[in-house]
């Protein structure tokens, strides 16, 4: 066999084995990623309809209340992710959605003000670990040229769950008043708290670590995938820091960081408030609609935003337009929202936001694996993702506060808008610093 013929065949088995992969690990991510981003942002859907005036919470505290999740994010994000890379993903990422799924149904009991800030806290230290820990998970089964699409079809649960489950949410809301003696939003936390539990033994029993355990992937494909990930990380590794301490230390890491916050700070703002300012339309634009109507709407930016990720990743193979250019986009795009005299005009310029956050999500996780492996990936990525993630609580703290200072939102969409043109900003400049 000729050298050429060795490595085409080396190139068929590893291209096979991602397409097995794919079909067997992606879909299971996909649906505990689901899972996870709905109870994270189903508080949006409980505040403007009945959790609000039930536990007398103003803008602020509900800010307040959805943004402390992330403190627990901040706080154990790197551990986490550092004892997956120790005791294997199945085992970790059962363990977190246990947890969360105990807090999250808990939230449908909780009393008043304080005790739902203290579980928004609870289930972000549940939490912590599960997004960082997947991303660094398809590190070890996906090589990366077939890994930013394989992180674009996870990601994907993003507006899947933002858009079904602003549907899904809306309705228990509405129809599930009531039942077992609950108000609607209290029924919706039960209901979609329970299955984070349940999704815990599927986990055990269909994850698999790594290749190299696939006993349901042939020995040659196995031996391949292993292969082609454990050269790129010999490669990565000469390049990019080799412990835990000069990850955490880099200033590209924590240049990285800055660029997801600008980006998931959009993300979380429109998650956490749209509901709210659609709400809000009755006001502005003497409209009325419905809590299922509301649902609708919310859904249609991220419905649009999903077609857009999955475009764009397919269509763009540079790393640093993937992220700056939608990132621009979207950052110019929401503060037009604020002039615009028609609520569906309004929701176009949302619905270009939107597309612009989740365009840029998936590319951006090539940035940090491009440049880091083993536990400084583990590490690296935990803090990218905690520091990125603090945005969840600046953003609706701040929406929050601005709004109730100046009586309307678009204060609080301005921060959001500069937030996203930083990070597009950001990335640019770590572009001709690695050149």
């Amino acid at each position: 066999m000729t050298s050429d013929t060795a490595v085409g065949r080396e190139e068929r088995l590893v291209r096979s084995g991602v397409r097995r992969a794919g079909r067997r690990l992606v879909p299971l991510l996909i649906l505990l990623y689901f899972v996870n981003y709905l109870d994270r942002v189903n508080i949006g859907f409980a505040g403007p309809n009945g959790m609000n005036d039930e536990l007398g919470l103003s803008a602020t505290m509900f800010g307040i209340a959805a943004g402390v999740f992330f403190i627990g994010y901040l706080l154990l994000e790197v551990p986490s992710n550092l004892l997956l890379h120790r005791f294997g993903a199945r085992r970790w990422i059962a363990r977190i959605l246990v947890t969360w799924g105990i807090v999250a149904t808990a939230m449908a009991f909780t009393p008043n003000a304080t005790v739902l800030i203290v579980l928004r806290f609870l289930l972000g230290v549940a939490e912590a670990g599960f997004f960082p820990g997947i991303i660094l998970y398809l590190t070890y089964w996906f090589p990366a040229a077939q890994r930013a699409r394989m992180t674009a079809w996870f990601m994907t649960a993003i507006p899947i769950s933002t858009a079904l489950g602003a549907i899904v949410s809306t309705l228990i809301i509405e129809h599930g008043d009531g039942l077992f003696g609950l108000s609607g939003w209290r029924v919706m936390f039960l209901l979609e708290g329970i299955p984070a539990i349940l999704l815990a033994v599927a986990v055990w029993f269909l994850l698999t670590d790594r290749p190299s355990k696939a006993t349901w992937m042939p020995q040659e494909e196995r031996d391949a995938l292993e292969r082609a990930v454990a050269a790129e990380g010999a490669e990565v590794s000469g390049e990019g820091p080799k412990s835990v301490l000069g990850a955490l230390r880099s200033p590209r890491v924590l240049a990285l960081s800055w660029v997801y916050f600008g980006v998931v700070y959009g993300l979380y703002a429109l998650s956490f408030f749209l509901p709210t300012i659609v709400k809000g339309f009755a006001a502005q634009y003497g409209t009325s609609f419905t809590t299922v109507q509301q649902g609708l709407i919310t859904a249609i930016p991220y419905a649009v935003g999903l077609v857009a990720m999955i475009v764009w990743t397919r269509r763009t193979t540079n790393p640093t337009v993937r992220v700056a250019v939608p990132a621009l986009v979207g950052g110019l795009a929401i503060p037009v929202a604020l002039y615009l005299n028609d609520p569906w005009l309004a929701i176009v310029a949302v619905t270009i936001c939107a597309c612009g956050v989740l365009a840029a999500l998936p590319g951006f996780w090539s940035l940090p694996t491009a440049y880091l492996t083993g536990a400084a990936a583990a590490a690296g990525i935990g803090l990218i993702n905690s520091l990125g993630n603090m945005s969840g609580f600046v953003a609706p703290y701040v929406t929050g506060a601005l709004s109730d200072a100046t009586g309307d939102n678009k204060a609080g969409l301005w921060v959001v808008g500069a937030a996203m043109v930083s990070a597009a900003i950001v990335t640019w400049v770590l572009r001709r610093a690695r050149r």
